[in-house]
């Protein structure tokens, strides 16, 4: 993660909101005071919300760990050819 500090961050408020927006990148604002700041973008404060939640949900974890052993032993549901264009849109 990128860091600047609050002075050079005021300064140049646009260039650095654009890069943290376009670029998905966070950044860590320092301040003298030992009070830093991260600024990240909406998109990317939405996915963090959602992994949160799934991590904090004991059972859609369950779920998850359970779908990844049935796919690794070739066990899980298989669709039809009709089901797979169904899904990709042929």
């Amino acid at each position: 993660m990128d860091s600047v500090s609050v002075n050079k961050f005021r300064e140049n408020l646009k260039y650095f909101v654009e890069l943290v927006v376009n670029d998905h990148r966070p950044l860590k604002v320092t301040r003298r005071n030992g009070e830093d700041f991260v600024v990240i973008s909406s998109e990317n404060w939405q996915r963090e919300q959602e992994t949160l939640y799934v991590l904090q949900n004991n059972h859609l974890v369950k779920q998850i760990a359970d779908s990844s052993l049935s796919h690794s032993g070739k066990a899980g549901y298989i669709a039809t050819e009709e089901e797979l264009d169904e899904i990709v849109g042929v």
